[in-house]
């Protein structure tokens, strides 16, 4: 099965204040007892969406209903820090964003994500401030993050020039962000490969 190529995610998008936000904020430990990432969505940013005493909604901003369907994420620096879990960004992705833009990321939550077909890309503090701006003073401003081109833009008007890695980017363009889906659609030569090698 042919991965798509994701040259662009348009959408839009909702800001999530804060530096350093871990995995451990996106996604608690707790609800990581799965066999399989389904359902995983409803627990993204649990313990700040919800008062831990009363578990009533707090004012975190996906709580808000002016925001609901935003699938670009907006974030400060180095989002995803903290444990290497792959959860974080399946919770996001199940959650239903399909891009996150951001001033800088870990980097294993970036591999984890590239491996989602998820881009991550890089913009100054700045830039993600006018977007903020833009989406709060209209949530149907719609954003589009241009892998390939490497631009943001804006309905508001906005058009940023921003960065991700050479080899991420590729991946993503080119259809080969998932390498388990790369290996079973090439099962056939890996087995060739096998059965030509003398010492296997």
């Amino acid at each position: 099965m042919a991965l798509a190529k994701i040259t662009s995610v348009s959408g839009t998008a909702v800001h999530v204040p804060g530096a350093d936000i871990d995995t451990d904020r996106i996604i608690p430990a707790r609800f990581m007892k799965c066999v399989t990432f389904d359902g995983l969505g409803e627990f993204a940013f649990y313990d700040v969406r919800f008062d831990p005493t009363s578990g009533e909604r707090t004012d975190h901003p996906l709580n808000e209903e002016r925001f609901n369907g935003a699938n670009i994420l907006l974030a400060g620096v180095n989002f995803g820090c903290g444990s290497s879990r792959e959860h974080a960004p399946q919770s996001l992705n199940k959650y239903g964003f399909k891009s996150i833009i951001a001033e800088s990321f870990a980097e294993i939550f970036f591999g984890n994500s590239t491996t989602l077909g998820m881009p991550c890309v890089t913009l100054t503090a700045d830039q993600i401030n006018h977007l903020r701006e833009a989406v709060e003073a209209d949530p149907a401003t719609e954003i589009t993050v241009d892998v390939e081109k490497l631009e943001v833009r804006s309905s508001a008007g906005h058009t940023f020039n921003c960065a991700i890695p050479d080899s991420a980017r590729d991946a993503l363009v080119n259809g080969r962000w998932d390498p388990i889906q790369e290996l079973l659609d090439n099962e056939d030569k890996i087995s060739s490969v096998g059965e030509a090698l003398p010492y296997v």
